[in-house]
Order: C-alpha cells, then structure tokens, then sequence
C-alpha cells in the first residue's frame, strides 16, 4: 500500500515537472518571438519601402525573395507564440461539427488521392468556446501532420464526441481542470511513434521529419492553442499503428445547459466474487484500471501482455471478464487475445480500450463493429458503468 503511494507520487510529481518545464520554455520562447517580431517589423517595413522605390528587374526580384523569407520567419514567430500561449485570440462559441464539415473539401484535397478522409460527428455534440480561425488552422495543421506520417496512403478520421473529465483523471494530470469538453479526435492509419517520440512530439522544434521537411513546431503550436484555450490534449500512438491526438475544449455553458452528474456507485459495483483481468502494457493505466476495479469490489488480476495473460487465464480458475488495450506489444493484439481467451475460458466477457478514437479503431479493422469499447482517457465512473453493464448481460 505505501510503496504504491509512493509510486503514484513519484509519477505525478514527474508529469507536474514536464508541465513546469513546457512552461518554462513556454515564457522563453515568448520572449525570444517578442523580440524577432520587432526586428521582422523592420526589416518587413524597410524591404516593402525598397521594393516600391526600386526599378531594375533584378533588383525587385531579389527584394521580393527576402520579403518571403521574412514573412516565413514572421510565421515561425507566430507559431512560436501559439506554443507559449501568447497569441491573440477572439473566442467565440463554436459548433465544432460545423467547423469540421466546413473543412472536408478542403482536407480532402489536402491528402491527396491516396488518403481517404473519415468523419463522424456526435450530432449532440456540445457548442465550445474558441478562435474559429485558429481551430481551423489547428485541425488543418494536425492533418497535414497525419498526411505526412502516411507516405503510401492510408486513412484520416476526425471524430467528435463529448466527455467529462472527472477529479480522478484530474489527479492523474494536475495541468487539468474537471469538467465537460467538446473532443476532436484525428486519427491517422500512419507509422505511429513509439513512447520516447510522442513525450517529446509537442516540445519546440522537435520533429522526426527530414532536415528541411518541417519546423518542428506544428504539435507545439496545438499544445499552445488548446492549452491558452483553456483545454487539454492528449497523443496516443504505437509504431506501425497510426496516431491519435485529442483535443478537449471547455463546453460553453449557458443557462439553458444541464450540469453533469456523476452516477452514484451504489448499482453498479462488484456482485460476489467476481474476476477481472487487466491487461495493459502502461503500467501507469493498468495501475489506474486495477485501482478502480478493486475499490468497487473485483478481484483482479494484472498482465503486460496478451502471454502473460493467456497464461494466468490457464492458471485461474474462472474469470468473469477481460480489459484489455487493443494494442499490445509481442505481436499479440487485444482482439487476438479475446479470441484465445475465449477458447480457454468460454464464456468469459471482453471489454476492450484504447487511446485512438473509436470509430479510427473499428473502421481500421483492428475490431469488429459492436465490441465493447471503452476509450482512453475514461473516468472512475464510466469504467465502473460499462464493466457493471458487461457483467449483467445476458446473451
């Protein structure tokens, strides 16, 4: 018990830091963009005066490039100032399914004919407060991004849907308020990137791009945005499985708006002696899931990886229920293992998880349509309801 304390400590004392440590970057860099915004204004301002007074041919063209270079710099800047939450904003409520079906020509011909483009909009989806203009720029941006990450063609999926983040997912990440969002969800069937790659992605002038391809400030400048936004993203991604980003924007509430309130817990915890497996390689999820499972009365059982699994399923003698991540490492999926289990143990009930969005897993074809799905990040009560409702079903 003190030693799991101890740990969860540990962890939330080093996701604070890496917050503290975006932040001070974050007044860096604002101070520097501060800066070159001044010297680009005139160097901008005394190139525009060159140009109109000059008259040989050659001249005019070299002062033109320079003009461009300054204003590419002059954009940098401008990103620069996104990722340090300092640009300026004019938020509005906004209708994100307006805002994303407004963009699927655009998108489209954006990708090219070799990515397809996905969308799946929540028709209740709740009105949020943010730029217009710059919510487009963003979904555009991490577009292109997904474009890019899949060089021999693929799929793009924009999802948006509602959620609640609850005091137990804030106390997981002190750097989010508890309350409703609107979610966009983009999704790409891309090379993905592995854990290292995607805690770096949304730092400054990181990128795994080649030299020249990119700034390395795209992700940064989305951190920014939605952050100054008064909101929270997220990267889920494995190699060779694509990659998910979530942006969850504050829900504009207004009188007419019904609060959220959490089910009470009393209907749908544990009934007897009932058995749940967990099997999620991020030790820091699957410690969470167990956490829950246990406080609301399961007996659970823990693996790494779908072997470790099979091989506690053979070893136990009846388990009521699987929770497992679709995606897994060793080459054995959540939907291979739900098969092997089953084999084993017939009868036995799987609810499946994952980071990506959930129409970007079905429609991929890592699942089929109408398993049970629970989406990362889920709160203590949404967990305690679906395995509650998985369990009471009658087939």
């Amino acid at each position: 018990q003190l030693l799991g304390q101890i740990e969860e400590r540990e962890r939330v004392e080093e996701t604070l830091r890496q917050v503290q440590r975006l932040e001070a970057v974050g007044q860096l860099t604002s101070g520097v963009a501060h800066d070159f915004n001044n010297l680009l204004t005139i160097i901008l301002g005394n190139l525009n005066f060159v140009e109109r007074n000059a008259s040989d041919a050659g001249v005019v063209r070299r002062l033109s490039n320079m003009r461009m270079a300054a204003e590419r710099g002059a954009s940098l800047v401008a990103q620069l100032l996104a990722f340090s939450r300092r640009q300026r904003l004019e938020p509005q409520a906004v209708n994100l399914n307006d805002t994303v079906g407004g963009m699927r020509e655009l998108l489209q011909s954006s990708m090219g004919g070799s990515v397809a483009v996905d969308m799946l909009l929540d028709e209740d989806l709740w009105p949020a407060l943010v730029d217009p203009t710059q919510i487009e720029l963003i979904i555009l941006n991490l577009a292109i991004n997904a474009r890019d990450a899949m060089a021999e063609g693929g799929k793009l999926t924009i999802e948006t849907q509602n959620t609640h983040l609850d005091h137990s997912y804030a106390a997981q990440n002190p750097e989010v308020s508890v309350g409703q969002y609107a979610v966009i969800c983009i999704s790409d069937t891309g090379v993905g990137m592995d854990s290292e790659t995607a805690a770096k992605a949304i730092e400054p002038f990181f990128t795994t791009k080649e030299v020249g391809k990119g700034t390395g400030l795209g992700l940064s400048m989305v951190y920014g945005f939605v952050k100054q936004s008064g909101g929270h993203i997220k990267i889920y991604s494995e190699p060779g499985e694509g990659t998910t980003v979530k942006m969850y924007l504050p829900r504009l509430l207004g009188k007419s708006n019904e609060q959220f309130e959490e089910p009470g817990f009393d209907s749908i915890e544990a009934h007897g002696e009932e058995v749940i497996l967990v099997c999620e390689d991020d030790e820091d999820v699957r410690a969470y899931s167990a956490e829950v499972l246990g406080e609301l009365g399961y007996q659970v059982l823990e693996a790494a990886d779908g072997p470790a699994a099979l091989t506690i399923l053979e070893a136990k003698g009846h388990v009521d229920l699987l929770f497992t991540d679709v995606v897994l490492p060793g080459g054995m999926s959540g939907a291979v293992l739900a098969k092997e289990a089953a084999k084993l143990q017939p009868g036995i009930k799987t609810l499946f998880t994952t980071g990506y969005a959930r129409n970007a897993i079905v429609h991929h074809g890592r699942l089929d349509p109408g398993v049970d799905l629970i989406t990362k990040p889920f709160s203590y009560a949404d967990l305690a309801a679906r395995v509650r409702d998985i369990l009471d079903r009658t087939e």
